[in-house]
């Protein structure tokens, strides 16, 4: 809202109003005000949780110091979701799809987590939302992402053209195309996506479907969208099942955090794009406002997070988080660089899968079930051979830099 204000001051050559004009301005006003919000405002949430007697949930499953976190504040994603929302509203260009994509996805899951939160917390039904809703709600928002980016003429990709394809300058002007760089260039739907170690970085779904001729095309984006519907659902899945330890999951998303936003500040450079080799993705370089508020609301409630935690988001964050980071991810075209990247969502659910199925596999073939792990998921793991919490969390993190740092330099290894 501030952007459009200041951008009309800008006309009238109001004193400072062109620095609204900077997208790394306004990311860092992003970030300071979400830092404010979740800091300031979070402690007066907190309190309010407290009177109204929110608080978590313990069953007992052995572990040293759970049953101390009985009572402690939850549904703190509250928090997260406001210190998101905001800034955003105020200082990115809301008429931008993807702007809009991300908003959308902040207040869809996180109505779901706070449905499951007051389920658990005031219902005193420990399952909370049946597990089949919550898949529901993310199928649909995949399907709400996935035919966005199909439909909407503002999600594309920007590629060079030849004279050839594109014919006079008048034309080029008429169609809608623009001259950079002494370069002609082409917006065009596209189901590409960035895919580490291989010729180029790029795989496109079309390759798959390449002997339907023709019908190639539509049947790529009915790929994509299955594709997108999986990530959403896997990474919030995920990002639920790492948020059993205080600060874990809010530290792993403020890493994955940064790293998104870089991606998206080169994407959306036509500039840093062309040197790298990566889609230029017009337009998306505003997703950076976005992913700036993000990284302050999860560094902010880490403050009250960490351990010994005054609060826990609950599903109304960890939901969020996941969906934002697989959402934001598919968006810039780079969910395929997920399972480096969100590493530690990924061997926390792998090692829920793989201890249950084997528990049940061998419960079936001796009668007596066997596990894998001491606990799962993994974090429990390491929490079961006596490792303290503070220690388990900071080299979950310590992991999670150098998987991010691994998924940047992803860029330049082809």
């Amino acid at each position: 809202m501030l952007y459009y204000l200041f951008r009309y001051l800008n006309t009238i050559d109001f004193p400072g109003a062109g620095m609204f004009e900077y997208i790394t301005f306004r990311a860092a006003m992003a970030i300071i005000l979400s830092l404010i919000i979740s800091t300031v405002f979070g402690k007066k949430i907190i309190n309010i949780l407290q009177k109204k007697q929110i608080g978590e949930v313990v069953r007992n499953l052995g572990l040293e110091g759970q049953m101390q976190k009985k009572g402690t504040p939850t549904m703190g994603g509250i928090i997260i979701i406001l210190s998101i929302v905001i800034p955003v509203l105020l200082f990115a260009k809301l008429d931008n799809v993807y702007v809009i994509l991300m908003l959308v996805t902040t207040l869809w899951l996180g109505l779901i987590g706070f449905i499951d939160d007051y389920i658990k917390v005031f219902r005193g039904d420990k399952e909370g939302l049946k597990g089949i809703f919550k898949i529901f709600g993310q199928v649909v928002l995949g399907l709400i992402v996935g035919l966005t980016l199909y439909l909407s003429p503002d999600a594309v990709i920007r590629e060079k053209a030849s004279l050839s394809e594109i014919g006079t300058k008048t034309e080029i002007v008429d169609s809608g195309f623009y001259n950079s760089s002494l370069e002609y260039m082409k917006d065009k739907k596209s189901t590409k996506t960035t895919i580490p170690f291989v010729k180029n970085n790029e795989f496109d779904y079309q390759y798959l479907v390449s002997f339907a001729g023709k019908y190639a095309e539509p049947l790529a984006w009915i790929i994509f969208i299955i594709m997108t519907i999986l990530v959403v659902t896997a990474v919030s899945n995920g990002a639920n099942l790492t948020d059993g330890l205080d600060g874990l999951a809010t530290g792993s998303s403020a890493i994955i955090g940064v790293t998104l936003g870089i991606f998206a500040y080169v994407s959306g450079h036509y500039i840093y794009a062309d040197y790298l080799n990566i889609m230029y993705i017009p337009n998306s370089g505003e997703l950076v406002v976005f992913i700036a508020a993000f990284i302050g609301a999860t560094v902010g409630f880490l403050w009250y997070n960490s351990f010994p935690a005054q609060v826990f988001m609950g599903d109304t964050g960890s939901l969020t988080l996941g969906g934002i980071i697989a959402v934001f991810s598919i968006i810039i075209h780079k969910e395929l660089l997920i399972p480096i990247l969100c590493g530690i969502f990924l061997v926390e659910s792998l090692s829920v899968i793989f201890q249950v199925s084997f528990f049940k596999y061998t419960k079936k073939k001796f009668g007596v079930g066997r596990r894998i792990f001491l606990m799962a998921p993994l974090h429990h793991h390491y929490q079961k051979k006596g490792y303290p919490e503070p220690k388990i969390v900071t080299r979950f993190w310590i992991v999670g830099i150098l998987l991010a740092i691994v998924t940047i330099i992803t860029l330049k290894i082809r």
